[in-house]
């Protein structure tokens, strides 16, 4: 991640248990289950390659069973590879889950930058962070991820790492907001209070969303949360060009 906005980084493995170490819901897949790929064991493969097949795998797979009923033939038969192949590259079910929501976060974390470094002012980028942060649709796969994982139980390594993804969007918004009140685009907020205030309004809102609710059918959530935002952040009786 090229920037302070992006927040912590996503290492390429989640530590062991009892390792330390630090890691780290938007536009997601359509929840259609994939087709399943047939295995050809001559040709499994590696690497990177081999990793993000997987993880988008498991991804569609946690979306469409759940983590109770969740094998790792199921992720391999999705990903058409060998149960063996994805034991290798995840081991225990519980490690499985975390390093799959780190890598699904680091991959959407990317694309938004991506995003935002070609927004041409602190609104865009809030439009942005409001678009990435909800789901898209009832059966978004990453949010769903974001569900199953977080009703799991975990021990300290776990809730660390999910405590620094979560941590992850707090720090996005309060870059964006920050650099909005200094260009004088935002009003003067108290920015750790405010960004609280409106996670938890994105996070019931996707609540919403996922559960489909019929509130908002005809009604986009996206606009409905960037019109609350954008009226406690616009500027009252201060000039446009100061800085704070």
């Amino acid at each position: 991640m090229p920037t302070s906005e992006t927040g912590p980084s996503v290492p390429d493995r989640i530590p062991p248990d009892g390792a330390t170490g630090s890691a780290g819901a938007g536009t997601g897949t359509t929840s259609r289950p994939a087709a399943r790929v047939p295995i050809d064991r001559k040709r499994q493969p590696s690497g990177d390659e081999a990793r993000e097949r997987a993880m988008r795998a498991a991804i569609s797979v946690i979306a469409e069973k759940g983590t109770a009923a969740l094998r790792m033939s199921d992720i391999a038969a999705r990903a058409g590879m060998s149960t063996g192949h994805i034991l290798y590259h995840f081991g225990k079910k519980d490690r499985l889950l975390l390093e799959v929501l780190a890598w699904s976060q680091a991959d959407l974390w990317t694309r938004f930058q991506q995003a935002a470094d070609q927004a041409v002012s602190p609104a865009e980028k809030l439009d942005l962070f409001v678009r990435f942060y909800l789901p898209s649709h009832q059966g978004d796969e990453r949010y769903a991820l974001w569900t199953q994982v977080l009703a799991q139980r975990h021990d300290e390594a776990g809730r660390r790492i999910l405590t620094e993804l979560l941590d992850g969007w707090d720090e996005r918004l309060e870059a964006i907001l920050r650099e909005g009140r200094e260009l004088g685009h935002f009003a003067d907020v108290e920015l750790p209070e405010f960004t609280i205030r409106a996670v938890a309004m994105l996070s019931g809102l996707s609540e919403d969303v996922m559960f489909g609710r019929s509130r908002w059918q005809h009604t986009s959530p996206h606009a409905f949360a960037l019109s609350a935002l954008e009226r406690e952040l616009r500027p009252t009786g201060r000039s446009r060009g100061r800085t704070s």
